[in-house]
């Protein structure tokens, strides 16, 4: 019942977020629908966009500032829908003042609500499954564009905000009735000595994230309005590659290392750049950048997403380890398109491919040391596990008192080394001469400083490989 109730959560929780995320990618994120609105009223696009991808990024970077707990969570989520819906209705009306107020008060209740749901995802998803979820999500919101914005290309921009509009109602819906009750969660002395990896893991994150976004920038300001006279097929085609990715990394068999798809990821916004520097712009070479750089994205925002909610079992405020990880995203969305928009200008293609070649380098460097530290939190991630052994294995205490968390005493190690020599714990005992009792106590510590419930785990851990 307690597994079923659970699941009933998650998956309601995930329809909220598709409503909110459909909303944001089809209308407020530079959506085909506010384009299309846009374009309809002939009003310049640049500045709106942009208001609106600026109010986004402090919504979600400002609001684990005043959402500090799980009720606080969904409130925030609930009227920020309600927010968003609000400040939608304008747009059914002729150009105003009120246009952008309506972008810059609905950006940034749509990204605070995208933060608070960091709380509704560690509390109705196994740690485990996260990444499963965050798939989930993200495949939910791309279909949901999908068929928004070909319905306002087929039919109206007006009939597609108001389908839009019921989505947030559905979304409201979905919110209210969650039971999001705070959650206990364990190791909280791990966490507490865990802070500063955590810290320095989300800054590294947070920079790898936004240097690689640029990329998406260029993208939505550079090469696809360089192919909008394709009419349709831009329309519906452009996420097909980014959902495929998605779906097949979800069901990616375990032992197939979701980190090597990192690199591929790489290599595809590469020959997807390179592709639009030399080839034409008709259809197939199209269908040729598209398709490699939407599924490098696909690949890169299940990476971060799936690492963002991992990390959130190690902090009391969800939302704003999640928020900020998010806006990462959209500063280097925003960053990019500032410098799409005047490379579009002066007609450059050649020096977007260097910046975008320039930017896949940078993130090369960063991500060894992106592993090496969110491998110290997170030994298991399906991203983060291909690298063990990459390293040399340590069998010494003063080397894995490096894996540790916080550093082992001198005893502890001693009891380390005996444990992992496949002693008991009356006869590391007896050797040390201490009371077993003691030695149980050193080992609790040791379990926690690694981050593992028992000496089995403790065992296979160290001895096995596990252990960056």
């Amino acid at each position: 019942m307690k597994r079923a109730l659970a699941l009933n959560g998650r998956l309601r929780s995930i329809l909220a977020f598709s409503f909110l995320s459909g909303y944001i990618l089809s209308f407020a994120f530079e959506g085909q629908i506010l384009y299309s609105l846009l374009e309809l009223h002939n009003v310049k696009a640049s500045s709106y966009i942009m208001l609106a991808v600026a109010a986004q990024f402090f919504g979600l970077f400002t609001c684990g500032l005043y959402t500090k707990s799980a009720q606080q969570a969904k409130t925030v989520m609930f009227f920020g829908l309600g927010t968003s819906l609000i400040s939608s209705v304008p747009f059914f009306f002729p150009p105003s003042v009120l246009w952008g107020v309506g972008l810059a008060v609905g950006g940034y209740a749509s990204g605070a609500s995208l933060a608070a749901w960091g709380y509704f995802l560690r509390a109705f998803t196994p740690k485990q499954e996260r990444l499963r979820t965050c798939a989930d999500v993200l495949i939910g919101s791309n279909v949901i564009m999908v068929a928004l914005n070909v319905l306002s290309t087929k039919l109206s921009p007006q009939l597609g905000l108001a389908v839009v509009i019921f989505g947030l109602l559905l979304g409201m819906a979905s919110v209210w009735t969650l039971n999001l009750q705070p959650v206990k969660q364990k190791g909280d002395a791990s966490r507490a000595r865990a802070k500063d990896s955590l810290r320095q893991g989300v800054l590294l994150l947070c920079l790898f994230v936004a240097v690689l976004t640029i990329n998406s920038g260029l993208m939505y300001h550079v090469i696809q309005p360089a192919f909008e006279h394709l009419g349709e097929l831009t329309v519906w085609y452009w996420p097909v590659p980014y959902i495929a990715a998605l779906v097949v990394l979800r069901n990616l068999p375990a032992k197939i290392k979701h980190s090597r798809m990192l690199y591929a990821g790489m290599a595809g916004i590469v020959l997807a750049f390179l592709g639009f520097m030399f080839l034409g712009r008709d259809t197939l070479s199209y269908l040729i950048v598209d398709t490699l750089f939407l599924a490098a994205c696909g690949v890169f925002d299940l990476f971060w997403w799936s690492i963002l909610g991992s990390l959130l079992d190690y902090t009391e405020n969800p939302s704003l380890i999640f928020g900020i990880g998010l806006s990462a995203n959209v500063l280097g969305v925003l960053g990019g398109g500032l410098i799409g928009l005047w490379a579009a200008q002066h007609s450059w293609t050649a020096e977007v491919t260097v910046l975008a070649l320039t930017v896949i380098c940078t993130t090369l460097a960063i991500l060894p040391l992106l592993n090496h530290r969110l491998g110290l939190l997170l030994k298991t991630h399906a991203y983060l596990t291909a690298y063990k052994g990459a390293e040399e294995d340590v069998h010494t205490a003063a080397g894995y008192q490096n894996e540790a968390l916080d550093p082992l005493t001198a005893r502890e190690q001693e009891v380390l080394e005996m444990i992992l020599s496949g002693k008991s714990n009356r006869e590391i005992a007896a050797e040390l001469h201490i009371t077993e009792n003691t030695v149980k106590t050193h080992a609790q510590s040791i379990y926690s400083k690694y981050d593992v419930r028992g000496r089995a785990k403790l065992i296979s851990l160290l001895l096995k490989g596990e252990a960056l």
